[in-house]
């Protein structure tokens, strides 16, 4: 079985990601890596945890040489509207932290890379309607510059060096596992905790934002599937558009509220919704569909249904 390395392990993604590749591996070839936050639970009773930071390359090597890896899952990352607050630290993590990654790799011989871009490396300029999959990227805030940036660089690595490098753009992703960890789609996933709780939300975006959706289920099984995708049938060497859903915030409270009796939201945008406003509401992924057969199995009805359920259940 393939040792694989998981940076980021405990955020949004790395939460769920890692414990479906140890499903996938078994648990003692998956390495789980976080920079400061505790591990959850189950991670750290069912497979091998490490502590570093990913701006430290050394700490890299170090893992990987020890562990035997093949593949790297790089998930490292603050967040758009927590990296508005600190963009240095953004770049440091986002970018940094991704050349450390690659040059490692190169220097171990890692087989493959995963790495997420997002619709943040979209900008003001992108055509916001099924925004195709080669179109300007003049995104405005420090998140999406790493993002611009990291897809150049994964494509360089992947043409100078010859290192198999995968990525697709997340569009926002919404789970009952994992909290709201800091970035502008934040909404989608904090309005179901607080219709469970208090049975009203104070939306930080307008009523009718729209912007492309993933149910992290959808998420993970898509990552796994590019992951194991023959490498000849890849054809986009920055970044795959990955797409499932789309729908305006207040289209997402009035499902909610079809589900919680009672549930009302209010709209009170902030500093977010300017970010918001310069991402695409809807994405084209037919590249994404055609090369590895991505399809996405989650509507706006489904995932709502299964949030609630699972919510109900860890909030009681």
């Amino acid at each position: 079985m393939s040792k694989v390395l998981v940076i980021g392990a405990v955020g949004q993604i790395g939460t769920e990601l890692t414990m479906a590749l140890r499903a996938k591996h078994g648990n003692e070839n998956v390495i789980a890596t976080t920079r400061k936050s505790e591990f959850p639970e189950a991670m750290k009773n069912s497979g091998p945890c490490e502590k570093w930071d990913v701006t430290d390359k050394e700490a890299i090597k170090r893992s990987v040489k020890a562990n035997g890896v093949e593949e790297i899952y790089q998930l490292a990352s603050l967040l758009s509207a927590t990296g508005e607050q600190n963009p240095d630290l953004a770049f440091g993590i986002n970018l940094l932290g991704l050349k450390n990654t690659l040059d490692v790799a190169r220097e171990c011989g890692v087989k493959k890379i995963f790495w997420p871009s997002s619709i943040a490396a979209f900008g003001p300029t992108t055509p916001r309607k099924r925004t195709p999959q080669y179109t300007p990227l003049e995104p405005t805030t420090m998140y999406g510059v790493t993002k611009v940036s990291g897809e150049l660089l994964c494509q360089y690595y992947g043409i100078k060096y010859g290192l198999d490098i995968r990525s697709v753009r997340y569009p926002g992703l919404i789970s009952w596992k994992a909290e709201p960890g800091g970035g502008t789609t934040d909404y989608a996933v904090a309005i179901f905790y607080e219709a469970i709780k208090q049975k009203k939300y104070e939306c930080f975006v307008g009523p009718q934002t729209t912007l492309p959706m993933m149910y992290m289920p959808d998420a993970i099984r898509g990552t796994i599937e590019l992951m194991g995708a023959p490498r000849e049938k890849l054809t986009v060497k920055t970044s795959y558009n990955f797409a499932a859903i789309s729908f305006s915030a207040k289209e997402l409270a009035d499902e909610v509220a079809k589900l919680v009796p009672g549930f009302t939201c209010t709209y009170a945008p902030d500093r977010r919704q300017k970010i918001a406003d310069s991402w695409p509401e809807s994405i084209d992924d037919s590249q994404a569909r055609r090369d590895w057969n991505w399809n996405h199995k989650y509507d706006l009805h489904k995932m709502s249904m299964d949030m609630i359920e699972n919510l109900k259940v860890k909030l009681a």
